[in-house]
C-alpha cells in the first residue's frame, strides 16, 4: 500500500535548516553559518554529491533512511535503556488491590496480547490510515519475540519466529511459561491463571539475585558482562529463553510509598530502584507488561523495534479485550509446570550485578518526574477556535520554557513516517520565528490582545505547516543525518556543516516532546535527551490533558516541578486570551 519515502530536495532542507536556526542563534553567528550552508549546497558542491549518493541509495532500498536511523539513534547509542531511551506508558488503575487481583488481571492481559498477536499472524489486523493514506504495518510482527542484544561497540536486534512461550518475572526470578496447548490453540485465561499461581508459589524460594539489573547498564558495560555471562551453558539457555519469548510479564511486588501518578509512571519506567522492582525487568526486551498488586499497570517498550503508534494500537486492543469475558472453554488437560530459569552466578557476574545496581540507583535518583492532569480544558478548546490542539500545546510549551529560562531552545516533536514503506519517525522542530514573535509579544504588556491572538494563530499555523511537511517526508533532520552518514559511507571526512557550533546547538534537544496517541487516560513518560533538558509527554483528551515532565536533578537550571507549574499557568493564560475574543 505504501510508497517508498522520497529524498527531500537539498535546497529545501538547507533553507529549512537556516530557518530553524534563526530563533536559536545570534545574528553574527547565523551569518557565519549561512556561508557554510551556501558553500555546502552550491552547484556541483559536496552537498550535491552526497545528495546524489542518497538518491542512488533510495533507488536500491525500500527506505533510504530507516536502517541508518535505527542503527545510529538506537543500536550505536551507548546510554542505558531505562530513562534515556525506552518509553513507559502507565495506564489507568484497575479495580484490584492485592496479589489475587493482580494474577487474575495478568491472565487476561496475557490472553489479550496473544489474541492481538493472532490477528497480526493471520493478516487480520486492519490496515491503519492517516489523512486517508494507508500506513505501513511492518512493525507489528516485530513487536513479539524480539529483543535487543548488547554489544561492546553497537547492539543488534534478534527476532525469533515460532516462539510459543512468554517469560514471567517475579521477585527477580524468571520463568518460561508455555502459552499454547499441544494442538496449537492458545491457553485460556483460567489455564494461564493456574500457571501464574504456580509461578507465585515457586518464586519465594532461593536467593534473589536480580539478574535483570544487568540490562539497565551502559551498553558497552552490559555488552562485556553479557559475553561473560553467556560463557556458561546454563546462563546461555536462560538468557536465550528470555530473548526468544513473545514478551515479558513483570509481576511487581507492593510499593511501600503512596502510589500517586508520579510513582506509578516511575515504576513502569525504571522499576523504582534496586530495593523496589528494578530487578523485575529485562530492559532489552521489546515488550514488557508491568502489573502491580495495587491495580497499577503499564507497558515498557524498546524503541529499536517498537514505535508509539503500534504500541497504542496494541494497548487499545487489550483494553477492549479486557471488557469481555473469556470466550474460550478450558480443556481438561494437565499443564506442565512453568520452567524456572536458573543462572550460575560467579564472582565476576556478582560484581557486575553490584555495579549495575549502584549505577541504576544513581540514574533513578537523578530523575525528577512530575505528572499532572490539566483539567481546565482539553483539545476541544483549540478546535473551537480552529487551532490544531497539538500545535497549540507545542506553542504553549515554548512560552512556558521561555518564562522559566528567558530563551527558546531546540525542541523536537515526533512525526510518524508510517505513510512510507518501512517508515519510522522524523522530527518536527520548534521554535519557529513566528513562535518567538508570539512569545516575546505575550510577555509585553504594551501589545494588544488582538495582536497577541493574531501572533498565536500565526505560530500555530506555522507549526501545522511544518507538521504537514514532515508527514509528506519533507522534514529536515533525517535528511541532514542521511547526508552526514552518506559522507562517512563514502569514506569522506564529516562535512564542516556538521562540525559547526550552530549544528551542535540545533541538535542539542533541550525539549524532547511527544504526544501520546491514545484514546484513554494513559500517561507516557521518558527521560530527557540531554543533561540540561526536559522531556514532556502529553495526552490531550476532549476536556483535559495529561502531562508528564522529566528533568535531571544534577542540572540546577532544570526543575520538572517548576516547568509543570509554569506550563499550567501558561495554559490558563492562553485560555483567557482565546476566550476574550468570544
Amino acid at each position: 500500500f505504501c510508497l517508498d519515502p522520497p529524498v527531500p530536495p537539498l535546497s529545501l532542507t538547507l533553507q529549512g535548516y537556516l530557518r530553524a536556526l534563526e530563533p536559536l542563534i545570534p545574528g553574527e553567528e547565523l551569518i557565519h553559518t549561512r556561508k557554510k550552508v551556501h558553500s555546502f549546497g552550491e552547484e556541483g558542491g559536496l552537498g550535491q554529491q552526497l545528495q546524489e549518493g542518497l538518491e542512488r541509495r533510495a533507488k536500491h532500498s525500500n527506505n533510504w533512511i530507516s536502517d541508518w536511523w535505527v542503527q545510529w539513534a538506537y543500536l550505536e547509542s551507548r546510554q542505558p535503556l531505562p530513562v534515556h531511551s525506552s518509553p513507559a506508558i502507565s495506564l489507568p488503575k484497575r479495580d484490584f488491590s492485592d496479589w489475587r487481583g493482580q494474577l487474575v488481571f495478568a491472565s487476561k492481559l496475557i490472553a489479550a496480547a496473544l489474541d492481538f498477536k493472532n490477528l497480526v499472524d493471520n493478516g487480520r489486523l486492519p490496515v491503519e490510515y492517516m489523512r486517508g493514506q494507508p500506513l505501513c504495518m511492518e512493525l507489528f510482527p516485530l513487536l513479539f519475540s524480539s529483543c535487543r542484544i548488547p554489544g561492546r561497540k553497537h547492539d543488534a536486534i534478534a527476532h525469533h519466529i515460532r516462539a510459543r512461550h512468554i517469560t514471567v518475572v517475579r521477585n527477580f526470578q524468571f520463568f518460561q511459561l508455555e502459552v499454547y496447548n499441544s494442538d496449537g490453540t492458545r491457553m485460556t485465561e483460567s489455564q494461564i491463571h493456574a500457571q501464574l499461581l504456580r509461578i507465585r508459589a515457586e518464586s519465594w524460594k532461593t536467593d534473589k539475585e536480580p539478574m535483570g539489573i544487568l540490562t539497565s547498564e551502559h551498553r558497552h558495560t552490559w555488552g562485556q558482562a553479557y559475553n561473560r555471562l553467556l560463557k556458561d551453558k546454563l546462563n546461555k539457555d536462560s538468557v536465550r529463553a528470555i530473548e526468544k519469548g513473545l514478551f515479558t510479564l513483570c509481576l511487581d511486588s507492593p510499593v511501600l510509598r503512596v502510589s500517586d501518578e508520579n510513582r506509578m509512571a516511575a515504576q513502569i519506567l525504571h522499576g523504582g530502584g534496586t530495593y523496589s522492582n528494578s530487578g523485575n525487568r529485562w530492559f532489552d526486551k521489546t515488550l514488557q507488561f508491568v502489573v502491580g498488586e495495587d491495580g497499577s499497570w503499564g507497558i515498557l517498550y524498546e524503541q529499536a523495534t517498537a514505535e508509539g503508534p503500534p504500541i497504542a494500537t496494541l494497548l487499545d486492543h487489550i483494553l477492549q479485550y479486557c471488557k469481555k469475558p473469556d470466550p474460550k472453554k478450558t480443556p481438561l488437560v494437565p499443564l506442565r509446570m512453568p520452567k524456572k530459569l536458573y543462572f550460575h552466578i560467579d564472582r565476576e557476574i556478582k560484581r557486575d550485578i553490584e555495579h549495575a545496581k549502584q549505577n541504576l540507583d544513581i540514574l533513578i535518583n537523578d530523575l525528577d518526574i512530575r505528572c499532572f492532569n490539566f483539567r481546565r480544558f482539553g483539545k476541544e478548546l483549540p478546535k473551537r477556535h480552529n487551532l490544531s490542539p497539538n500545535a497549540f500545546i507545542q506553542v504553549a510549551l515554548q512560552l512556558a520554557y521561555y518564562k522559566v529560562h528567558n530563551e527558546v531552545c531546540a525542541t523536537c516533536d515526533i512525526a510518524s513516517q508510517r505513510m512510507f514503506r518501512g517508515g519510522r519517525t522524523d522530527y518536527i522542530r520548534s521554535p519557529t520565528n513566528q513562535t518567538l514573535k508570539f512569545v516575546l509579544a505575550f510577555q509585553d504588556p504594551s501589545v494588544s490582545r488582538e495582536i497577541k491572538l493574531e501572533l498565536l494563530r500565526d505560530a500555530v499555523e506555522t507549526y501545522v505547516a511544518l507538521t504537514d511537511q514532515a508527514l509528506r517526508g519533507q522534514a529536515i533532520d533525517r535528511h541532514l543525518l542521511g547526508l552526514k552518514l552518506q559522507a562517512i559511507e563514502e569514506g569522506r571526512s564529516v562535512p564542516s556543516l556538521f562540525m559547526d557550533t550552530a549544528y551542535g546547538l540545533a541538535t542539542h534537544w533541550k525539549l524532547r516532546t511527544g504526544q501520546v496517541p491514545a484514546n484513554t487516560d494513559s500517561v507516557m513518560c521518558f527521560g530527557p535527551l540531554v543533561p540540561d533538558g526536559y522531556a514532556v509527554c502529553y495526552n490531550p483528551q476532549s476536556d483535559h490533558v495529561h502531562f508528564s515532565i522529566t528533568a535531571f536533578n544534577c542540572c540546577e537550571e532544570t526543575q520538572a516541578e517548576t516547568l509543570a507549574a509554569v506550563l499550567h499557568s501558561t495554559l490558563c493564560q492562553l485560555q483567557e486570551l482565546l476566550q476574550s475574543t468570544v
